[in-house]
């Protein structure tokens, strides 16, 4: 079953605070491109003041923890322009229009890393960094894979890795992934895999 669909900016609970509300009352386009888009939002505060926030729009998007039939996990790395270098990633990719995320998802994987799920577990969803955009970000947990391929983006240039999670877990710690949707993935499914007493250290470590 596909998890539910990302809320919308306008489903506001009823139960946020009036002091933390805002409306807007103004929006301009500054700049439409193929994946993103940029907007100036006015914003009328609680107190009747007003703030410029900019925001950048960005379709949802998946990304797959897959384990291979060696228990181990699949990773790729790439150039990320924004930073200067490659980084070793999840394979993760933007929904298709019309396509809900667990289709998304497989798809991606296929492309990705040659690997088609035998069955996909829904993982934390969450927003990329809401403080300057709206993206939504749908995890899965892939098991049973098997080989299949299909073409990736003409713009991609990938090598595929393959890590035990264990592994995985000591690359977050040196550094050595700092992607945040792998890392919050990785740890979702660790947390899995310790089963209750995962439970136990987070309780523990909050102070329970």
């Amino acid at each position: 079953m596909s998890p539910d669909p990302a809320p919308e900016p306008t489903d506001v609970p009823a139960d946020v605070p009036a002091e933390l509300r805002e409306e807007t009352i103004a929006s301009e386009r500054l700049y439409e491109g193929r994946i993103v888009n940029l907007r100036r939002d006015t914003q009328r505060l609680a107190d009747g003041s007003e703030a410029s926030r900019e925001v950048v729009e960005h379709v949802p998007a998946v990304v797959i923890v897959a384990f291979d039939d060696r228990g181990r996990i699949a990773f790729v790395r790439q150039w990320r322009s924004p930073v200067g270098r490659p980084l070793l990633e999840l394979p993760a990719g933007v929904m298709e229009e019309g396509e809900d995320p667990e289709f998304s998802a497989a798809r991606e994987l296929q492309e990705e890393a040659g690997l088609r799920p035998g069955s996909l577990l829904p993982l934390p969803r969450f927003y990329v960094a809401p403080g300057w955009t709206n993206e939504y970000l749908y995890g899965f947990l892939a098991r049973d894979c098997e080989p299949s391929r299909l073409a990736a983006d003409d713009d991609e240039r990938i090598i595929v890795e393959y890590h035990t999670l264990g592994e995985a877990m000591d690359m977050v710690a040196a550094a050595e992934i700092e992607d945040a949707k792998t890392i919050i993935c990785l740890q979702a499914v660790a947390l899995r895999a310790v089963g209750p007493l995962g439970a136990k250290v987070v309780r523990f470590y909050a102070g329970e």
